[in-house]
C-alpha cells in the first residue's frame, strides 16, 4: 500500500487521492465501475493509449482487503459502455465499442454464478443505431434511463437521444423506448413532459438534447414546493449549463443513494468555503461523475471544470476514462489514463479533503 500523496491546497482547503491499492489488473481506462455488496465490478476498457481493441475481462476489486480478482469467464468485448446494477444480482452493461462499431445491446453478468448472459430485445424495442460515451442511470429495478447520440462506425448524429430502458430478468429480455426533451432552457420555461416515441405510432417533436458524448448524469433530489428527482446531464459539449433528462415528482424514484455523512460534511464545508468559482464545466469529457449526498462531485476529464473549481498541483493526479464509486462513505478513484494520456493507472485511491 503506497503512502498519501501531498495534497494541493486552495487557500486553507485541500484535497488529494489517497493511494490505498495497486494491481495491474486494474490498470485500465474507459470501462466501467460498480458497486455490489461492498466489491467493485470493472468491465471492460482499454488497457492502453491508443489501443483500439477493447478488452473482454472482469475484474472484481475488494476495497476492505484491496485486492483484486479476474473472473475466469470472458465477457463481451466492450468500452466506452455504461453499466448498472438490476435486481442486486445482474450487471447490465449497455451499449459501448467493441472494436469495429458501437452497438445498442445489453450484455449481463450473473454476479451470483460468474457468467455472462445475452439478452434479446423484444420484438417492440425501438434501440439506438450504437451508443458510445454515454450514460446509463438507474431509475429502477426495472427501469434505466440512457442518454447519448447514437451512431454507427464511423459516424455520429448531431444532437442527443433519451431512452427508457426496460428489464425483466425474469425473461432475460429488454425493450427500449425512444424520447425527445426540449433543451434545458425550454425545459425550464415551458415545464414539458416527456413524449414516449416508439414503434410505428410515434410523433418525434422538434427539440433534441444537446449533443454530447463523454458526458455524466447524475439523479440528484429536488427541493421547493415541489420536491422529487430530476436527472442532470454534465459535460459532453461546449455548454457550460447541465441539461434535464428527466423529472420526476416526489415519491416517483424509489433508489435509495449511499450513506456518506462524514464526506457529505467535508464537502459542504469546502463549497462553502467559497473558494470555487461557480461556473459550469465547459467542455468537459471524460470525466468521472459520483452522487454525494446533494452533491455531484465531478473529477478529471479532458478540460478542467470551473464549477466549484478546486485544483491541485499534482498533475499526477490528472485522469481521463477512470470511474468514482461511493463505498462505505468513500469515494473511490479507479483507472483511467494519466497525465501523458496513455498510460493506465494501476491504483486505486480514495479522496481525502482537508477542511
Amino acid at each position: 500500500m503506497a503512502g498519501a500523496e501531498s495534497p494541493g491546497r486552495v487557500r486553507g482547503s485541500a484535497w488529494t487521492w489517497r493511494p490505498v491499492a495497486r494491481d495491474a489488473l486494474l490498470a485500465r481506462a474507459f470501462h466501467s465501475c460498480t458497486e455490489l455488496q461492498g466489491r467493485f465490478y470493472l468491465v471492460g476498457g482499454l488497457l492502453e493509449g491508443g489501443a483500439r481493441m477493447p478488452s473482454s475481462d472482469t475484474v472484481i476489486f475488494d476495497p476492505t482487503r484491496g485486492q483484486a480478482v479476474q473472473l475466469p469467464a470472458q465477457g463481451p468485448l466492450r468500452s466506452h459502455h455504461d453499466a448498472a446494477l438490476v435486481g442486486g444480482r445482474w450487471l447490465c452493461v449497455v451499449g459501448g465499442w467493441d472494436g469495429s462499431r458501437r452497438l445498442a445491446t445489453v450484455s449481463v453478468l450473473d454476479t451470483e454464478s460468474g457468467v455472462w448472459e445475452v439478452w434479446k430485445a423484444n420484438p417492440s424495442s425501438c434501440p439506438p443505431a450504437g451508443l458510445s460515451s454515454h450514460t446509463c442511470t438507474r431509475l429502477s429495478d426495472r427501469e434505466l434511463r440512457v442518454s447519448g447520440r447514437e451512431g454507427g462506425t464511423r459516424t455520429q448524429r448531431r444532437y442527443g437521444s433519451i431512452y427508457t430502458l426496460k428489464l425483466d430478468h425474469s425473461t432475460r429480455t429488454y425493450w427500449a423506448l425512444w424520447q425527445s426533451w426540449k433543451t434545458f432552457e425550454s425545459f425550464q420555461k415551458t415545464q414539458l413532459r416527456p413524449e414516449f416515441l416508439c414503434a410505428n405510432s410515434y410523433k418525434e417533436e422538434g427539440y433534441h438534447t444537446v449533443s454530447r458524448s463523454g458526458h455524466s448524469a447524475a439523479l440528484l433530489p429536488t427541493t421547493g414546493p415541489h420536491p422529487g428527482h430530476q436527472l442532470l446531464l454534465f459535460g459532453g459539449c461546449n455548454s457550460v449549463e447541465p441539461e434535464v433528462a428527466g423529472q420526476w415528482s416526489h415519491g416517483k424514484i424509489k433508489e435509495e443513494t449511499p450513506v456518506a455523512p462524514r464526506l457529505v460534511e467535508q464537502l459542504a464545508r469546502l463549497v462553502s468555503s467559497g473558494q470555487g468559482l461557480q461556473q459550469g464545466p465547459q467542455s468537459l469529457r471524460h470525466h468521472s461523475c459520483s452522487v454525494v449526498g446533494p452533491f455531484a462531485v465531478l473529477f478529471g476529464g479532458t478540460s478542467p471544470p470551473q464549477w466549484f473549481h478546486f485544483p491541485c498541483p499534482d498533475r499526477g493526479l490528472k485522469r481521463v476514462g477512470h470511474r468514482t464509486c461511493l463505498w462505505n462513505d468513500q469515494l473511490y478513484l479507479v483507472g483511467g489514463f494519466g497525465e501523458d494520456g496513455r498510460t493506465a493507472s494501476p491504483q486505486v485511491c480514495i479522496l481525502e479533503l482537508f477542511v
